[in-house]
């Protein structure tokens, strides 16, 4: 067998060995208050089933945006509800995989060095020594919208809103305060629970009265080229297992999957 022989069938090889690798594997868009959460689940996903789940992490008013201009993912897991609803509207969604999972929460957070007292909750935001305050933009961040919402609720909105500092996603607006540029935040009670933040700081929970519902849910793409693999995936999401893995990272699970 000559050597432009050999080397054909090494390309054919290596061609189908990419193409069988990308059939294991799904690429997710998933809202940045999963960051945690979906790093275990997909972890267990891949230990379990022996498939690879690549997460892009960022704003779901963003991502939409993406999808809706044919960003190759295979599944959108949303911290608004309303973006899987108006893709399935359009008909950019496989029927039947729409799937609301949880309800998000969000608190109040400050590094243990700060020295404001979280107890008065959202009105610690008027402390003369609160110079900036971690929000995300809420033109695009379900979390900005709803610290937007309680702020306006508990009628101090305009009162702060000069000494916003905005995150284009809940994860940007968390690191903020972690790294001292805000003095203080309104975040995922997800994030705050985090490895990463749990023996940072303190925190203080907003009720969940003051602000609409951060309904969540995840669809899977109709320009997925993997869909056995996304159904497999949301099948595995919608477990008992992954449900308390949720409820350990905040997620308020009542109006959505059972637990």
């Amino acid at each position: 067998m000559n050597v432009r022989r050999l080397s054909l069938i090494a390309l054919l090889a290596v061609g189908f060995v990419s193409q069988l690798s990308r059939a294991q594997e799904i690429t997710v868009a998933a809202a940045a208050d999963l960051q945690f959460a979906m790093q275990d689940v997909a972890v267990r996903f891949q230990k379990e089933k022996g498939k690879t789940v690549k997460v892009t992490y960022g704003s779901s008013g963003n991502f939409f945006q993406q999808i809706q201009n044919g960003a190759p993912f295979d599944m959108f897991f949303s911290a608004n509800i309303d973006y899987p609803k108006k893709l399935e509207s359009a008909g950019l969604i496989e029927p039947g995989s729409f799937y609301p999972y949880a309800n998000g929460k969000i608190v109040i957070w400050v590094t243990n060095e700060s020295k404001l007292d979280l107890k008065s909750g959202l009105q610690v935001l008027l402390d003369p020594s609160v110079k900036k305050i971690a929000v995300a933009n809420q033109q695009h961040a379900p979390y900005g919208q709803a610290a937007v919402a309680a702020m306006q609720k508990a009628n101090i909105y305009g009162k702060v809103k000069d000494k916003f500092v905005l995150g284009e996603n809940i994860s940007q607006t968390a690191s903020f305060v972690v790294s001292g540029a805000a003095d203080i935040g309104i975040v995922a009670l997800s994030l705050a629970l985090s490895p990463n933040m749990k023996g940072e700081g303190r925190y203080v929970e907003i009720p969940s009265d003051t602000y609409p519902p951060i309904e969540q849910a995840c669809v899977i793409l109709k320009s997925s080229r993997n869909k056995e693999t996304a159904g497999k995936f949301l099948s595995f999401f919608k477990s008992g297992a992954i449900a308390d893995v949720l409820k350990s990272y905040g997620f308020d699970l009542q109006p959505g999957p059972a637990k």
